[in-house]
């Protein structure tokens, strides 16, 4: 297992950045890194989930919506095509802080026989690339 996690702290409200985090057909004009998103963020919803990491990759997933809390917590959960091989669970949690912030929380925990074979390669470019949509999401929520 491997857990990538990143998160920051946004000058907003809890209902402002779900908003923006749950309206996926508007991640084509912020998300630099989710650059689509095509369903709808209710619980056991299938979405399409097209990617595009700092370094140029891309890649089209179908994970299951699996937590949407509304205000709190949105997790979806992607496996490959051979299930265990390579799996990952998304996870977006937004916690108030002490001074009337949110803290935004971006997390992937990958499980599977695969993870061992890619291993630090996850590091690199998709931290880089949840940094980015986590400062994408800031300027978002913050500005608009």
């Amino acid at each position: 297992m491997k857990t990538i996690e990143t998160s920051i702290v946004i000058d907003s409200t809890p209902e402002k950045v779900w908003g923006i985090l749950t309206k996926f057909e508007e991640y084509e004009l912020w998300n630099p890194f989710m650059t689509k998103v095509i369903g709808s963020a209710t619980l056991d919803s299938k979405i399409e989930v097209n990617i595009k990491t700092i370094s140029g990759k891309k890649r089209t997933y179908y994970p299951i919506i699996t937590r949407c809390e509304t205000n709190k917590e949105l997790r979806w959960k992607g496996k490959s095509f051979l299930p265990g091989v390579f799996d990952g669970e998304r996870i977006f949690i937004l916690e108030n802080s002490n001074d009337d912030k949110i803290l935004f929380s971006h997390k992937e925990i990958f499980s599977g026989l695969g993870v061992r074979l890619v291993g630090n390669k996850l590091d690199e470019s998709l931290r880089e690339s949840f940094v980015t949509m986590n400062e994408a999401l800031k300027v978002r929520a913050e500005n608009f």
